[in-house]
């Protein structure tokens, strides 16, 4: 499903609908509704792995700009070995390290948030601040661009009830609709996301050698 048909199918289920500003905010309900899927989901087919390198003397490390949350990071050695960096809070690395000056590999990382130089930009603090410029891989979920804007979408052509009728829940809010006929929506919702929970947290996760066929009980 594109985001046309998208578009059309919404207006279809909501046909009965004269509000002016609906066919306006279409996008913003497709939009909340992907927001809603992509943080209740982590689907491993929206991983990411992104490589950068670390400056010497600098101990903040700069985030993706569509990153929703982190699976790993490491850094690469000159033979191209993996050291696998440890999540710790920022108070954490700020008490083991407490000096800028502190140098060497990193062996923490953790999101520190904004900072004061460009507020826009979300960043990771490394611990110790690094002696030498080491390769990073960060592997991510990340947030795709939307249906809107793209026009097709790894959701949209594989979980396409989810994001329907995800759609309908917000807009028929917006209509401020019968409560029974949200119910019913957000009923369908609730059913579709836990199909998609389904694939996205559990089946994409295992196989049949590590965790057996998946097999229903018989009486």
């Amino acid at each position: 499903m594109n985001y046309a048909e998208l578009s059309q199918a919404i207006t279809d289920y909501l046909a009965e609908s004269t509000e002016p500003t609906f066919d306006t905010n279409l996008p913003v309900f497709v939009r909340n509704a992907e927001q809603r899927i992509y943080n209740s989901v982590q689907f491993p087919s929206l991983r990411r792995n992104v490589t950068g390198y670390t400056t010497l003397g600098n101990q903040y490390l700069a985030c993706p700009n569509d990153m929703l949350s982190v699976y790993s990071m490491a850094v690469i050695d000159t033979n191209g070995n993996y050291e696998f960096l440890l999540n710790k809070d920022v108070n954490f690395i700020r008490q083991m390290y407490p000096s800028p000056a502190i140098a060497g590999a990193p062996r923490y990382y953790s999101l520190f948030g904004p900072r004061l130089a460009n507020p826009a930009e979300l960043a990771f603090i490394l611990g110790p601040t690094p002696d030498a410029a080491y390769d990073i891989e960060l592997h991510y979920f990340f947030l795709p661009e939307s249906i809107v804007t793209a026009g097709t979408t790894w959701l949209g052509d594989n979980f396409e009830s989810v994001l329907l009728y995800g759609s309908l829940v917000e807009a028929y809010t917006f209509l401020k609709g019968e409560a029974d006929l949200i119910a019913l929506y957000d009923a369908k919702y609730k059913e579709a996301l836990a199909m998609a929970k389904r694939l996205g947290d559990g089946l994409e996760r295992g196989d049949a050698f590590r965790d057996g066929q998946v097999k229903i009980p018989v009486t």
